[in-house]
């Protein structure tokens, strides 16, 4: 029997969603809680890798298991037990056989956030942009809006990832500002390896004033890896939403 398991997780403890060989992984981790509360071997199938350092407010993961979960709370709450604090499950659900947490997925969100004021408690959870340049939420906007009218993001793929295609259909891009910061949603069937990170840190520079928003555009249509920003840091960047179609639920 196929199930798919939502959680939550703070990824600064971790190297990524994928297991590693020599550093902790929240896969591994969540396949290791697994098998301690169903007494069997599980493997776990994620809707897709986060980097080192990214975190997850919403993530989805696939597992087959011998038996039926009769109990779904009482099997949240002990599976939540054996976790440690910074991984947190809040659903499991019954889907068909052949449903597949990173195929199926249909839209994919991401939101990074950033801080303008020195805070203790958003430390690890948001980039502390530190400079004394504002940034111009209108520039960024306007930046963020040529993502919709393009689909190679060659210039914001990592190098070497290896990827099949690099085409993305981004459906949504916005900036939003509020006292303490700035907050950026973003929208696509798929994504690149470090492709957020990357047009976070090329936006940033184009509501510094170091970019317009036409050369923004130009950069993507340049499809040239040398050419994008630095990276913008991890820690700012969460995976907030996958979707799938209702039929694959049971």
């Amino acid at each position: 029997m196929r199930y798919f398991i939502e959680l939550a997780y703070r990824g600064t403890a971790y190297n990524g969603w994928q297991i590693q060989t020599s550093a902790p992984s929240v896969q591994q981790t969540l396949q290791e809680a697994l098998s301690k509360v169903l007494r069997q071997t599980i493997e776990v199938v994620g809707a897709g890798r986060t980097d080192t350092g990214v975190h997850a407010a919403y993530y989805v993961a696939h597992f087959d298991c011998s038996e039926q979960i009769e109990d779904a709370e009482k099997f949240i709450y002990h599976l939540n037990s054996v976790l440690p604090f910074d991984i947190a499950v809040s659903c499991v659900r019954k889907v068909r056989d052949d449903a597949h947490a990173r195929f199926d997925a249909t839209e994919r969100e991401y939101t990074y956030l950033i801080t303008t004021r020195k805070d203790p408690f958003t430390l690890g959870n948001a980039w502390y942009y530190r400079y004394s340049t504002p940034l111009s939420i209108e520039a960024m906007n306007k930046a963020a809006e040529s993502l919709l009218r393009h689909e190679d993001f060659t210039t914001f793929a990592k190098l070497n990832s290896n990827n099949s295609t690099n085409i993305c259909h981004v459906t949504y891009a916005h900036w939003k500002e509020s006292a303490d910061g700035f907050k950026f949603v973003i929208r696509s069937n798929r994504f690149l390896r470090n492709m957020i990170r990357a047009l976070v840190g090329t936006m940033v520079d184009v509501g510094r004033g170091k970019l317009t928003p036409e050369q923004f555009e130009e950069l993507i249509l340049a499809r040239d890896l040398s050419r994008a920003s630095g990276s913008a840091p991890a820690e700012g960047l969460f995976l907030s939403n996958v979707k799938y179609p209702e039929d694959i639920f049971i």
